[in-house]
């Protein structure tokens, strides 16, 4: 085989030794840079280094050359950072960037570089041109984006990239330009969390403005949307538990293309993992022609989702996965038991020693000696960890003199409770980011922390999973994600969060020891650990005798499986029974799926008729919705032909004993006690069913339309009137005692519940029963739909219309106060009058200039 030039450079680069040097010579300075030393800095030949960078840069080695241009931007970014105004390190970076074909990075720098020779000038001007976004004429592609954004008219499609690769930005790319060049299709993009719906819609509606009307299309969020009673086309951002709500309730809406965001979630242990599992296979077996791309971070093996399609060939053209990224995260370990401070070698994959830490140093005397006059991002892997962090560092802090901080404290106090600790804390710049928060408040405090008027937020996984914030530092202080280790998905994914090409080139990561019993070498095995190849969750969550076990019992007629092992989770528990739901209902249907497939060594022809022929017993249709199984819906069908309905709001005592007693009849109907058995059907030690009567409280807050500061209030009264009701503190119950910590922990759980319980368990199970009773009773529409009351957190029709048609719940709330000002009735239908475009209130403002290019035909002149 021929060698040429290019080969017999790069082949051997990884080993040269002065490069080397060069390249631990500038960590280490930075280090120094970065923690303040009096280290004599090491001595650095800045013209060398620049040129093994260019050199790097150029690299055309296919399996390193993606690595080798990483380190070339590294080191002249670094470099750059090292030694700011020195004109050789800002050409040779607007070189680099250019080879690179980082474009967006050379915005950042504001290059002006446009290449050395004639044949370099117009490579460069070609890769320009090349890399141009159709229908974003001053937005460029990075080559694996491109690469991506080329392969997304294939019917099925898997691609993986760093974090920062911008892999929903080619989706969102794509999708523009295939509306404005006037395609009428259906598209769906599932996000893991519902803080990404909101992230991703703004974005969609930011891209396309007026062109959504004008090609008659509508940015949909949920089943209920007005928009749906319409005849439009519809762009889908979903979680995959609404989108099987959807793919139910509208199976005349044929889904032209689904994109699958943050697809290693497929891969997890997490029972929502099977949704995945079920949406694509009711596509796969629709008779309708669904284009299915999936997007995940790093994983090397992005084909293995492809397995979910039934009977796909030729995975190898439909894979692509990328390394290059086009910024960099310079990596720390501050291991405050041995006092040790280290810094990581991307390319030796190596710790080396910086200096010495004085014994008993805090995380908030490292934060404040290296996160001065910077963006902050600090992960925990717990709520009270996050807040009572928060709250150490933000101790010697002073308030900050800025009125958008004092606004929104003051906010907070009102909407949530006067004690709620995050409202002195954002007085002084400081936030954290943890579960439930209304949509007003969170999106308040990530748009302060973008515009740098918030400086350090601590979170948990709820803000870093895939929502996107301008940090300089990311301070990681667990290997953990709640009581899990992370994998090395997680890890990589989560230090990707800094250092955001929209932002900035590089970012810095410091991984935190802070407790002897922490693993010492555990964060290092994440940094020096390749990512495996991944399985998918069927595979891995699901093992032989489980298999046997769920085939046994439908063979014998019967969902109720049984925990097994004995000591299954709950959550494990659950995923098994969504697996063997989603199998009952593919052998009824003969249909076949990924899970069927993985069941075949279990059943044979005979075995799968005797299944049909125990579930055609029981003369019941099996359920599409993977959260409720046939025993719970003959159950239910049975109760509502003997009348039960839902109870009557009278806005007196007599609701919470009405509502109480509904749900004990719902909790016998449903099984809670088996299925729900740490929730809803959770049984005291007196017998009762103690949480789902402290749900009540809330729960009927909610439906009434009540603020959350409102319900805060009830359920801290509840305590106080119910002390031995207790509340939770490092993982002990204790009695309530009035304090201000404990009130805070009723907040946080209350903040909790609305979103794990209220929004999601009871929303599950008053869907079903409203669906039952609507087909029962031959109608359309309830007149006291306690599914939608839950859903939308109100009985009022217009607050009810005003979030079907985007807007949040206290956003409609306000304008329904406002309703003088702001609505007037046209044929007897509420419209929205301009002029509140420029409402004095904030939010009431921001989303309505988003809801207008989304909803026009709810606005009219003033």
């Amino acid at each position: 085989m021929d060698i040429n030039l290019g080969d017999s450079i790069y082949k051997d680069i990884d080993k040269n030794q002065y490069l080397h040097e060069l390249y631990e010579s500038v960590l280490f300075n930075y280090a120094t840079k970065i923690f303040s030393l009096k280290s004599q800095p090491l001595p650095i030949n800045i013209n060398d280094a620049l040129r093994f960078a260019d050199i790097l840069s150029k690299s055309t080695e296919p399996d390193l050359g993606d690595k080798h241009k990483l380190w070339a931007q590294e080191m002249v970014v670094l470099l750059h950072s090292l030694y700011p105004n020195n004109e050789d390190i800002r050409y040779f970076m607007g070189s680099i960037l250019s080879t690179t074909a980082n474009f967006r990075g050379l915005q950042l720098v504001s290059s002006k570089y446009k290449g050395e020779t004639l044949l370099e000038r117009l490579y460069n001007q070609y890769s320009k041109i090349l890399l141009t976004v159709p229908q974003n004429p001053g937005e460029h592609f990075f080559f694996s984006q491109k690469k991506v954004f080329d392969s997304l008219d294939k019917d099925y499609f898997s691609y993986s990239g760093p974090t920062s690769m911008g892999k929903s930005y080619v989706i969102r790319a794509y999708i523009k330009e295939q509306i404005l060049q006037g395609y009428q299709k259906n598209f769906a993009i599932l996000v893991p969390t519902k803080a990404l719906i909101t992230e991703v819609s703004s974005k969609i509606i930011f891209d396309l403005q007026e062109a959504l009307n004008e090609n008659n299309y509508r940015l949909v969020n949920s089943a209920g949307a007005t928009a749906l009673e319409q005849e439009h086309n519809f762009i889908f951002v979903v979680t995959p538990e609404r989108f099987l709500y959807l793919l139910i309730s509208q199976p005349d809406i044929a889904i032209d293309f689904l994109f699958i965001d943050e697809a290693h979630k497929i891969s997890s242990k997490d029972k929502r993992s099977a949704f995945y599992y079920k949406v694509i296979g009711m596509l796969s077996n629709s008779g309708n022609e669904t284009s299915i791309i999936f997007a995940s971070p790093n994983i090397p093996n992005p084909d293995v989702y492809l397995n979910l399609i039934p009977d796909l060939d030729n995975l190898e053209s439909r894979r692509f996965a990328s390394s290059y990224s086009p910024v960099s995260q310079v990596k720390f370990s501050i291991d405050t038991i041995d006092k040790e401070v280290k810094i990581f070698n991307d390319i030796t994959e190596e710790l080396s020693l910086i200096t010495s830490i004085k014994q008993d140093t805090t995380l908030e005397e490292i934060i404040h000696l290296i996160g001065v006059g910077k963006q902050n991002i600090v992960y925990t892997n717990s709520r009270n960890k996050a807040v009572n962090f928060a709250r150490e560092f933000a101790k010697p802090l002073k308030k900050l003199n800025l009125l958008e901080l004092q606004q929104l404290a003051k906010n907070i106090r009102e909407d949530v409770h006067g004690d709620y600790y995050l409202a002195e804390l954002i007085e002084k710049g400081v936030a954290y980011h943890v579960g439930y928060l209304p949509s007003n408040i969170r999106i308040q405090i990530e748009k302060l922390y973008a515009e740098e008027k918030i400086n350090t937020i601590f979170c948990t996984s709820t803000l870093v999973e895939g929502i996107n914030l301008p940090a300089d530092n990311l301070f990681v202080t667990s290997y953990k994600n709640g009581l899990s280790s992370m994998n090395e998905v997680e890890f990589k994914n989560l230090i990707g969060r800094v250092g955001r090409i929209s932002y900035n080139l590089y970012g810095n990561v410091f991984l935190v020891r802070l407790q002897s019993g922490d693993k010492k070498t555990k964060f290092e095995e994440l940094l020096t650990n390749e990512i495996p190849e991944q399985k998918l969750s069927v595979v891995t969550e699901l093992s032989r005798n489980q298999k046997k076990k769920i085939v046994e019992s439908l063979m014998n007629g019967s969902v109720e499986f049984l925990t097994y092992p004995k000591n299954q989770t709950a959550d494990e528990f659950d995923l098994m029974r969504k697996f063997g739901l989603i199998l009952l209902k593919d052998i009824t249907e003969h249909k076949t799926s990924r899970v069927t497939e993985e069941f075949e060594k279990f059943i044979t022809p005979e075995i799968e008729d005797k299944i049909r022929s125990a579930f055609n017993k029981a003369n019941a249709p099996i359920d599409n919705n993977i959260n409720l199984s046939i025993d719970q819906g003959i159950n239910l069908r049975e109760a509502i032909r003997d009348g039960l309905e839902y109870p009557k709001l009278s806005r007196t005592e007599s609701d919470y004993r009405n509502l109480l007693s509904f749900l004990e009849q719902l909790c016998e109907i449903f099984k809670w006690e088996i299925y729900e058995k740490s929730t809803l059907g959770h049984v005291s030690k007196n017998g009762n069913h103690g949480l789902l009567r402290w749900y009540v409280v809330i729960l009927l807050q909610w439906v009434q339309g009540n603020g959350l500061s409102f319900i805060i209030n009830e359920a801290i009264k509840f305590k106080e009137n119910n002390p031995n009701s207790g509340v939770w503190l490092n993982n002990q119950l204790i009695e309530y005692d009035y304090s201000r910590e404990h009130k805070n922990i009723i907040i946080g759980e209350t903040l909790s519940n609305i979103d794990n319980i209220i929004l999601f368990k009871f929303a599950n199970y008053f869907l079903k029963f409203s669906t039952e009773y609507m087909e029962q009773h031959n109608i359309k529409e309830m007149d006291n739909d306690w599914y939608e009351y839950v859903e939308y957190g109100t009985t009022n029709p217009l607050t009810i219309l005003l979030q079907k048609s985007g807007f949040t719940r206290e956003t409609s709330t306000y304008i329904r106060n406002h309703r003088d000002e702001y609505v007037i009735e046209i044929d007897g239908k509420p419209r929205l009058l301009k002029k509140i475009l420029t409402s004095p209130n904030e939010n009431v403002r921001r989303e309505s200039e988003e809801i207008i290019f989304n909803a026009p035909e709810l606005f009219i002149d003033s």
